[in-house]
C-alpha cells in the first residue's frame, strides 16, 4: 500500500528482455534505500513492483508482460519514474490510499501554466471515468492528486509548483499517456452497490 506522495524521481537505466516481460534497472536518485531489502515493494510511476536486486543506488525489478500491457512508462531507457516505498502502518497518510495497481491509461489533453501553477487535463478510459469525482482523489503516474473538474471522460487537476518540481509530471505534453489509479474507496462503493442490486434480484 502507498500514499501517492512521491519520495524521489529516478531514471530507468536498462530494460532487459526476459521470457515473459522485462527486468528494469532503475537509478533511484535520492530515494533512501537504507531500509529496503529484496522482496520489498516500490511503486514506479504508480506501478507496485518487487525489488529483486540492489547494487548501490540501482535497484532491479522484474515486470511481467501482463503488467506492461496495461501500463505505460516502464519500457523506455532514460525515462524518469516517480518512486515511492511501501507504507508502514506508522507512516503519515499524506495523500490517499493507493494500491499500486493501475486501473487504466489516460491521455493528456493539456498541460500548461496557469499563474504559478499548472493545469493538467486528462482523458480517462470510459471504463473508469465513472469513478472520478470532483474534489475526489486520483493517482497519476503514482502521484496523489485532487480532481478539480470532471466533464464526461475528461478531468482537470491543478498542480502546485512543488509537485511539478519533484515529480516526472513536469515532462508531460499533450498526447502523453499516464498511469491512472482510481480512488480505492470509490471502487468498493461501486462493488457494494452492485452486490446489493444482484442480491435483490
Amino acid at each position: 500500500m502507498f500514499s501517492g506522495i512521491v519520495a524521489a524521481c529516478g531514471r530507468i537505466e536498462e530494460v532487459t528482455p526476459r521470457t515473459d516481460g522485462v527486468r528494469l534497472t532503475v537509478d533511484v536518485g535520492g530515494l533512501d534505500l537504507t531500509d529496503v531489502t529484496i522482496g520489498d515493494s516500490i511503486a514506479n510511476n504508480g506501478v507496485c513492483l518487487t525489488v529483486v536486486a540492489i547494487a548501490g543506488n540501482r535497484v532491479q525489478f522484474d515486470v511481467s508482460r501482463a503488467t506492461l500491457d496495461c501500463t505505460v512508462g516502464l519500457e523506455t531507457p532514460g525515462a524518469a519514474v516517480n518512486l515511492e516505498k511501501a507504507l508502514r502502518l506508522s507512516d503519515r497518510l499524506g495523500g490517499h490510499l493507493v494500491t499500486g495497481h493501475v486501473d487504466g491509461v489516460g491521455e493528456v489533453l493539456r498541460f500548461a501554466p496557469v499563474g504559478d501553477s499548472h493545469e493538467l487535463v486528462i482523458r480517462a478510459p470510459a471504463a473508469i471515468a465513472g469513478y472520478i469525482a470532483r474534489k475526489g482523489s486520483i493517482t497519476v503516474n503514482g502521484v496523489s492528486l485532487t480532481v478539480n473538474r470532471v466533464v464526461g471522460t475528461d478531468f482537470s487537476i491543478n498542480l502546485i509548483p512543488h509537485t511539478v518540481a519533484v515529480t516526472n509530471l513536469k515532462h508531460l505534453t499533450a498526447s502523453s499517456r499516464v498511469n491512472l489509479e482510481i480512488d480505492l474507496i470509490a471502487r468498493y462503493v461501486e462493488r457494494l452497490a452492485a452486490w446489493r442490486e444482484e442480491s435483490a434480484q
